[in-house]
């Protein structure tokens, strides 16, 4: 019997380097507690150059990013918007923010993203719609140039939901601005964190000065408190950014250590039914932020899963993601299940889903029952890994 881990090991929890306290320390000592100060400056900055983009916009949140977004490219109540499927609901949600409709989009097997040729047929559908909400899941970017061309033809707005990849590339571009509009997040599990906090991305000048009014409370330059439309509590505060402006030196390291976890598992799988999760190994880099791996079907025992509970039958040189997910949490490791498609929740349940054909397999669904997030901690050893490795070959090998 394997012995569990003495500490837990997690999904990925924030690597902290010490810098983060010298900026903290830094709004502290100068007072500059708030939404204004030089670590928002600087990490704003900073950003925004690694990105290639003219402004980025330093948010409370990459859910606030998202929403500033939304509005931005003019999302009216009623509106149509298509939306990644295979997604955490923070994606779609800005759009019920606005009482717009979310269309889903199917998910391609290439790369677990957006399926152009499921997007091609949405436009077929609902050609009235005028914005695209993309994301790229798991650290890795989707076939960005083909969903780029589409939304060109139909002159609809992307906005790049790239709250997981931050510092992948495709195509030696960094992603984040492939779209119209782009978003970060610095959530306390992203690669580069500030605990909480996020970023829009842009390259409209009047775009960025009207989101940072926006996040602001929509406060007027008068004298007293003035307010002409809606405004929202999003800024960053100084203090988050000292922490973003510390961990940003180590965006490369964070991203070596999470491809060599990466690399790990696909060796250490070699040899069983197993995918890791995919990705375009000529155009795309990803950064790797979660490792994730797919059962083969012939390999997959019966798992039944309701809205809150599951239940699955165990055979021999056969398992599923649940009975794997139990033999982590036994060994005092953390993972996690795909995310469960959006067209499923039931707080979506009456949207339009949109897969590549009417009587093709709905991706989502099938990479949500075979598939798992495995721990990718980038504290997490080689010893420690091999641990993981042998737990999941033992559910084969009961």
């Amino acid at each position: 019997m394997i012995k569990p881990f003495e500490k837990k090991i997690y999904l990925s929890s924030p690597t902290m380097h010490g810098e983060e306290l010298t900026y903290m320390q830094k709004a502290y000592e100068t007072n500059w507690m708030s939404t204004v100060g030089e670590n928002i400056n600087e990490v704003e900055r900073i950003v925004a150059e690694k990105i290639g983009c003219k402004c980025a916009v330093a948010l409370s949140s990459g859910t606030a990013a998202l929403h500033m977004a939304i509005k931005l490219a003019g999302v009216q109540p009623g509106d149509t918007v298509f939306c990644s499927d295979v997604t955490f609901a923070a994606t779609v949600n800005p759009v019920a923010y606005e009482k717009a409709t979310p269309v889903f989009i199917d998910t391609e097997y290439d790369t677990w993203n957006m399926d152009p040729i499921a997007l091609r047929r949405a436009f077929e559908l609902y050609p009235e719609t005028k914005v695209v909400v993309v994301v790229n899941l798991y650290g890795t970017p989707g076939k960005m140039q083909e969903l780029c061309e589409i939304c060109k033809e139909h002159n609809a707005i992307m906005i790049e939901d790239a709250a997981e990849s931050f510092g992948a590339t495709y195509d030696g571009r960094q992603t984040g601005m492939f779209g119209d509009i782009g978003i970060i997040s610095f959530n306390g599990n992203k690669i580069i964190t500030g605990s909480s906090g996020g970023m829009l991305l842009t390259n409209d000048e009047d775009a960025a000065k009207k989101v940072r009014k926006w996040s602001t409370q929509s406060r007027e330059p008068a004298p007293w408190y003035q307010h002409e439309e809606l405004g929202y509590n999003y800024r960053m505060s100084n203090v988050i950014a000292g922490v973003v402006r510390g961990q940003l030196k180590h965006l490369d390291e964070h991203i070596a250590q999470k491809k060599a976890i990466y690399k790990r598992y696909k060796e250490g799988f070699a040899d069983l039914p197993i995918t890791m999760n995919p990705f375009d190994e000529e155009r795309a880099v990803p950064n790797f932020w979660l490792s994730c791996m797919l059962i083969d079907k012939d390999h997959m025992t019966k798992q039944v899963r309701g809205d809150l509970e599951s239940t699955y039958t165990t055979e021999d040189g056969k398992t599923c993601p649940d009975e794997i997910l139990e033999a982590l949490s036994k060994l005092n490791a953390e993972g996690r299940p795909i995310w469960k498609p959006m067209h499923a929740q039931p707080i979506f349940k009456d949207c339009p889903f949109i897969k590549a054909s009417d009587d093709g397999v709905d991706v989502g669904m099938d990479l949500f029952e075979r598939g798992l997030c495995l721990p990718s901690d980038n504290k997490i050893t080689e010893d420690e890994q091999k641990v993981i490795i042998d737990t999941v070959k033992s559910c084969f090998l009961k």
